[in-house]
């Protein structure tokens, strides 16, 4: 009588069929021939059933080999086994996924190994998917054509694919796996996929919040609530995972405003009647505000000139307290013990509550770290920008001293390029524990445009732009662009390029020129003019960075005949002058407080630039221009006030200024008139002459208050109010003689002007806009008012 030993993993679809055990099956075998053996032979000791094999025969295996298969199994031949042995040597060729079904069938001194193999995959499709691409699923599933199915991998796919549908806001998909077997043992597998529809975030509100408003805290969160444009803005469907992230930002938005016990005591999703929506309440507790005690500098390490470090805290007594400014007074602490020679010193923060007056005092203690060096910099991910690009963030190289908090800056600084949608940054143990590895892993992302269009209007004809530029030019990090506009009345060609880290330094290196040809632009005359301009840009501090240049200019008014009534006398005279070459070096600095890395609630810009004409050329002069703005927000960030004034001033010792080189107001600088709408003009009505001819002075200050129109954040709508007031003035000596006969020249003289107006800001699909509304309450005669102008929103 054979003793049959077998177990079977049968499949219909992908239900396995329930049966014994095999262990259970190997057991009740053993107990029968056990029970035998012991009638024959009474007076004799039972022992467990073995077996041993001489020969091993496979059956049913068409592309796995049989020595594969005998290594699973792990019976040598002779071995003798055990029924539990055997058990386990079923289990593990059942284990390996190859195999719908195995039987294991002792035949005397045989070993009978009967299996029958999973079919391979003959392809894979998907049904019913629109929001998910055939390639995006593809790339999210394990399974791939021409290899052996898993019915576990499978229920996997469709897991995946169902979670990448959740992470869409869609957690009613559905997908159903359903094979379709083809001869020569091949299946096609079909993942049915039922999308559902979008679960929205039909409102989210707040409880316990009194310093901020709901709708102040709705915008620092990445979730919005759904409105109109919801088809458009993908940020208001529910997803888990962002909603945590929120809560991150809370807390990191209370914080740096002195809130240091804020917390997220729960956040509440409750499903609409109609399933199709959610509302999310945050529930908070702020806490108190707290601001800036104490502040002082500690150290026990006896070369450390503690009042050296004291000298340069900025952070003062009083101020809101804010974990960023820690930061970077830690920060700034680090760079001058760098400096100083003193390696491997550590700034350590003590932070102590005074709940008595809602203080924290400051210590910041210098004590010495770890001995650690890196050991070397590991980039990976960046196909197309070049080591060295993203090198140049980190300030140290192998063999320098470790630092953590240089490593996450430089971590920043590599986001910051805007290069990559992702880059991460890691230290690892490197070969020994006195040295770190640094892991950069890093996603490459589009950084280059290329933009083509024309036009057609009465006055130019029709028009062709082109234009390319690139922020990481050939993967070097550097910066190129240019563009052509060509009209039948006016050919532009502009072309500019930098290095940012000029031999391999914080140093910036580029050049800008352009050359352009016009007739009848604002005026009856025509111009051509061309610019060369190289320049060095570096910091000369935390928040100052100094440009340096060299300009070299020509332009050439063609001569005007004198029997011309449409252009006035003194643009006649200019023409007459012929071509001119300006030589001139000049430099700017400009200094910036966003550069601490601070927030931007409160922010201050500073520019002050002069060129030198006369290292050569026709022409010697002074050209100094300024700007400074500053900006706050107020009624708990609801509202930012901005107050800006800029202003120039030209002045030749050698010739005299010309039309092209005068100071020229546009909309973007003084906001309710045209371009060359205010400043000196000569003026003839009875020859119907207007001709603008800048000024040698300008000033312009501008006060904007822009704030929320409680509408839904996906509108991207905000509104604002402003007043400009300002000048354009100075024209040359002896230009009233040059005024054709019966004309004069008009505002040549210091005359402010005074502009109200409303503005609409609209984040939009095409980049911010700004859409201003304007009354000029106090304007001269032969001003050029204009009323509506949409421009890009700048802010500095």
């Amino acid at each position: 009588m054979a003793k049959v030993i077998s177990a079977r993993n049968a499949q219909v679809g992908f239900k396995r069929e329930n049966r014994v055990s095999r262990a259970a099956k190997i057991v009740a075998v053993s107990m029968a021939l056990a029970a035998g053996v012991g009638a024959a032979t009474l007076p004799q000791t039972a022992y467990a059933q073995s077996y041993a094999f001489t020969s091993v025969s496979i059956e049913g295996n068409e592309r796995i080999e049989g020595a594969t298969i005998l290594s699973y199994a792990g019976i040598a031949r002779g071995q003798r086994v055990s029924a539990g042995e055997l058990n386990d040597a079923y289990q593990r060729i059942l284990g390996s996924g190859l195999f719908e079904s195995v039987d294991l069938i002792p035949q005397g001194s045989t070993l009978v190994i009967k299996v029958v193999e999973f079919p391979t995959v003959n392809l894979v499709t998907f049904e019913g998917n629109k929001r998910l691409k055939d390639e995006d699923l593809s790339n999210i599933v394990q399974t791939q054509t021409r290899r052996v199915f898993s019915p576990r991998v499978a229920e996997e796919d469709a897991q995946r694919i169902s979670e990448a549908y959740t992470q869409q806001g869609r957690i009613a998909a559905r997908v159903s796996p359903k094979v379709i077997k083809r001869r020569d043992n091949r299946v096609d597998l079909v993942f049915e996929v039922f999308e559902g529809g979008v679960i929205e975030i039909e409102r989210i509100g707040f409880a316990g919040n009194t310093e901020f408003g709901d709708r102040r805290l709705r915008r620092v969160l990445a979730t919005k609530q759904a409105g109109p444009l919801r088809a458009i803005i993908k940020s208001d469907t529910f997803i888990e995972d962002r909603v945590a992230f929120d809560q991150q930002l809370l807390r990191d938005f209370y914080a740096s405003r002195g809130y240091v016990d804020f917390r997220v005591t729960g956040v509440n999703s409750e499903l609409t009647q109609e399933r199709d929506g959610y509302f999310v309440t945050f529930n908070v507790e702020e806490g108190q505000q707290f601001h800036v005690g104490n502040v002082e500098v500690t150290s026990d390490l006896p070369e450390v000139d503690v009042d050296l470090f004291q000298s340069k805290i900025r952070l003062r007594s009083g101020k809101v307290y804010s974990p960023t400014r820690v930061e970077n007074e830690i920060a700034r602490m680090e760079k001058l013990a760098v400096r100083e020679g003193l390696n491997f010193v550590r700034v350590e923060p003590r932070i102590t509550r005074n709940d008595r007056d809602l203080t924290l005092d400051v210590e910041l203690q210098l004590t010495r770290g770890d001995r650690i060096f890196v050991e070397r910099i590991d980039i990976e991910g960046n196909t197309t920008t070049l080591d060295r690009v993203v090198r140049k963030q980190f300030p140290v190289a192998e063999g320098d001293p470790f630092n953590p908090r240089a490593i996450r800056e430089s971590a920043e600084r590599i986001r910051a390029l805007g290069f990559f949608t992702k880059a991460d940054v890691n230290a690892r143990e490197g070969s020994t524990p006195q040295q770190v590895i640094i892991d950069v892993d890093v996603e490459e992302q589009p950084t280059g445009s290329i933009g083509f269009g024309g036009s057609y209007s009465s006055d130019g004809g029709i028009g062709l732009n082109l234009s390319f530029s690139e922020r990481n030019f050939l993967g070097r990090g550097q910066k190129f662009s240019f563009g052509v506009n060509t009209t039948s009345s006016s050919n532009k060609y502009d072309l500019s390029f930098s290095e940012p880290a000029f031999l391999g330094r914080d140093l910036e290196f580029g050049f800008s020129a352009n050359y352009s040809e016009t007739n009848n632009e604002n005026s009856n005359f025509d111009t051509t003019r061309g610019t060369f301009l190289p320049f060095l840009a570096f910091p000369v501090s935390d928040n100052g960075r100094l440009q340096l240049r060299y300009t070299l200019a020509y332009t050439d008014l063609p001569e005007i005949e004198a029997t011309d009534t449409d252009v006035g006398g003194i643009i006649k005279f200019e023409s007459g002058l012929g071509e001119r070459f300006d030589s001139s070096v000049g430099y700017t600095y400009t200094y910036d407080t966003l550069r601490a890395g601070l927030s931007d609630n409160t922010r201050v810009r500073l520019e002050f630039g002069q060129d030198f004409g006369g290292l050569g050329g026709d022409t010697a002069f002074v050209k100094t221009t300024a700007r400074a703005v500053a900006q706050t927000k107020i009624f708990n960030d609801e509202v930012t006030l901005r107050a800006s004034i800029r202003g120039g001033a030209l002045s030749y010792s050698k010739e005299d200024s010309r039309t092209t080189d005068r100071f020229r107001v546009s909309p973007t600088v003084m906001r309710g008139f045209e371009t060359n709408g205010i400043g000196p003009r000569e003026i003839n009505d009875g020859l119907d002459i207007d001709d603008p001819l800048g000024g040698n002075f300008f000033a312009v200050a501008r006060f904007e208050a822009d704030f929320s129109l409680g509408l839904p954040e996906e509108y991207g709508l905000k509104g604002g109010v402003f007043y400009d007031v300002g000048s354009v003035w100075g024209v040359n000596d002896g230009y009233d003689s040059l005024v054709s006969a019966g004309g004069e020249i008009v505002s040549s003289d210091f005359e402010l002007r005074h502009v109200v107006g409303v503005s609409l800001f609209w984040d939009s699909v095409l980049g911010p806009l700004r859409l201003d509304f304007t009354e000029a309450v106090k304007k001269n005669k032969h001003d050029k008012p204009l009323n509506f102008n949409i421009s890009v929103s700048r802010n500095f």
